[in-house]
């Protein structure tokens, strides 16, 4: 058979070299051979067809045998070289937790089919035997809390019920062991049978690792995935203290000082350190997303997003990628959102907002409901595009969202709704971070969940048009209208309350003006600026001025904001940009109450 370079075969089947060499990795040119560094293309080579992208496919096996697969497997690597008895990992959701978690159950579980076959083509196994000696040797327990939804504790208690039988019976190896006693089979077919109570579901893990670390011979490699779903939903339905008090329970069971354990793994988007959870667990190793070890694992990297691109032939389409769904930072690894990546591609590259509808935002709800005016302020910067500089907590947990307003940061964080621009760590192990909003698809859940929520969406295209028209009575009308439905006379107590309502009253201008905040320009700091993105459309300067006093005329008021806008050359910065058209507009507010005058 004639062979010919990977050179060759690109000019002859009309791609590119790079497509070419993948196609190759991916056993997709039939008689393809490896010469040292170089693959050897057969001259009279076929193409395969491309493979489907795995939209919602958590099966390790099916993901690399039927679809296209980003290899991941190096992150067996790096967990064998650290050994930590436990590793959590706390990640946004749909960023590749389960697929992830059911890829170490294939690697370490002994199975009687020899799994080897899903891994010899991966990164892992070009990196040795002291990496490929583990393959295949464990037992292994895996359970997955992703789908325990349920509204009540009693459900939610079934539901991890029926979780733990269903382990159980997976493994029904034990039924027929010759090294078990009578009794511990009994053990075995009452939990299988989900004949458990409270105290015995807390027992499952110890339990069965016990029973299938001395079937085996070998200690046990433990997986819970998304731990704390069912937690979430606890603080949601009013049933978090009976779940909180479970999982303690259940994790210390199976994963603190527990002999039949050799190595534990579990995922969420939460660390919920301080419920406890896992108390006095001195062999847990927490990873976050501010964390660099295994930051390149979870989401896709820029050059797995390039190689994916090639390969469905839209490699036109990287800024547009980039701009909805890069952004994010975990450690020092710039991350795409895998899930909006591949759903992009397969939906022919049409940019949505396909992540928010993977998962409830109730959260945002209920953070908007606790937000203090400075954090609405805030949102509203963030939904206009800056950053802002705030403590970040990864420990943080759900109940805190109520009681402790200035954590909300740290989740939507945590949560995948925020990302880190800059770092400054504190010595408690905690951090200062610049945030920011990471991409265009997040943009539109805050806008779409925050504008919604605070009943702003109708108002704010209204306010738009008002804008746009230069109305000042109009957007005067609009202000006292909206003020006098939906705050009370204590929302309107500083200036910083009306300034991020205004904010969040432009937002919906961020796709055709930045939306600037409190920036510095001429001789101070202007209130709020619409710098247009495109020539020859009208910027816009806002002062705003507040009083609580009865006697304050709000005309002569609006008028002085004017004249600050003028005298402070809060203009300097649209005119650097060369916007011609500048409309300044002055806003007074009491109470209810406001004068809108335009310069």
């Amino acid at each position: 058979m004639d062979y010919i370079s990977c050179e060759s075969a690109a000019k002859k089947m009309g791609v590119s070299t790079r497509r070419i060499q993948q196609m190759c990795k991916q056993k997709e040119i039939v008689g393809a051979i490896k010469d040292g560094r170089n693959w050897l293309i057969p001259d009279n080579a076929i193409l395969s067809p491309k493979k489907p992208l795995p939209i919602g496919v958590s099966d390790f096996k099916s993901a690399t045998t039927n679809y296209y697969y980003v290899d991941k497997t190096l992150l067996i690597r790096d967990f064998l070289n650290a050994l930590p008895m436990v590793s959590l990992f706390t990640r946004p959701r749909r960023f590749g937790k389960t697929l992830n978690m059911d890829m170490l159950r294939v690697f370490f579980e002994k199975t009687p089919e020899d799994t080897f076959i899903y891994f010899k083509d991966k990164y892992i196994w070009q990196c040795g035997d002291y990496y490929t000696k583990h393959q295949g040797q464990y037992p292994v327990i895996f359970l997955s809390f992703k789908d325990i939804k349920c509204s009540c504790w009693h459900e939610t208690f079934q539901k991890i019920s029926k979780l733990i039988s269903l382990e159980f019976m997976r493994h029904d190896e034990l039924e027929s062991s010759t090294v078990l006693s009578s009794y511990e089979k009994e053990q075995y077919h009452r939990f299988a049978s989900e004949g458990m109570n409270e105290v015995d579901c807390q027992m499952g893990l110890q339990l069965l690792s016990l029973l299938l670390h001395k079937h085996y011979g070998k200690e046990c490699v433990i997986i819970i995935d998304e731990y704390d779903t069912p937690i979430q939903q606890g603080h949601l339905c009013d049933f978090y203290n009976d779940i909180v008090n479970f999982m303690r329970n259940f994790f210390s069971g199976g994963l603190k000082d527990n002999p039949h354990l050799a190595f534990g793994f579990l995922t969420g988007i939460l660390r919920v350190a301080k419920e406890s959870i896992f108390s006095g667990m001195n062999n847990l190793k927490t990873n976050s997303i501010l964390d660099d070890s295994y930051s390149s694992y979870f989401g896709f990297t820029k050059d797995e997003v390039k190689d994916m691109l090639e390969y469905y032939e839209y490699e036109d389409k990287y800024q547009e990628i980039c701009e909805w769904y890069d952004g994010y930072c975990f450690g020092n690894t710039e991350i795409f959102n895998p899930w909006s990546v591949i759903n992009y591609i397969s939906d022919q590259c049409f940019p949505k907002a396909f992540w928010q509808s993977t998962g409830s935002n109730d959260i945002i709800g209920e953070i908007i409901g606790a937000a203090t005016p400075e954090i609405n302020e805030n949102l509203y910067k963030l939904l206009c595009g800056n950053t802002i500089t705030t403590y970040i907590d990864t420990s943080v947990i759900y109940p805190e969202v109520q009681s402790n307003p200035y954590s909300i940061y740290s989740f939507l964080l945590v949560a995948g709704y925020l990302k880190v621009a800059a770092i400054y760590p504190q010595n408690d192990g905690n951090y200062m971070c610049d945030v920011a909003i990471p991409n265009k698809e997040i943009a539109f859940v805050y806008e779409k969940e925050v504008l919604n929520r605070t009943n702003q969406n109708n108002v704010s295209i209204s306010v738009h048009q008002a804008i746009f028209s230069k109305d000042a009575n109009k957007l005067q009308s609009l202000l006292e209208n909206f003020m006098l439905k939906s705050i009370s006379t204590m929302d309107g107590a500083s200036e910083a309350f009306y300034h991020g309502m205004m904010l969040g009253l432009c937002a919906v201008l961020g796709s055709q003006y930045q939306v600037r905040s409190n920036r510095e320009s001429g001789l101070g700091r202007f209130d709020i600026e619409l710098l247009p993105m495109v020539k020859n459309m009208p910027g816009f300067i806002f002062e705003l001025k507040h009083t609580k006093d009865m006697n304050i005329d709000l005309d002569s008021l609006a008028d002085s904001a004017l004249r600050q806008i003028d005298n402070m050359k809060y203009d300097a910065e649209l005119k650097a940009f060369g916007v011609d058209d500048i409309v300044k507009i002055g806003i007074a507010f009491r109470q209810k109450s406001a004068v809108v005058k335009r310069g």
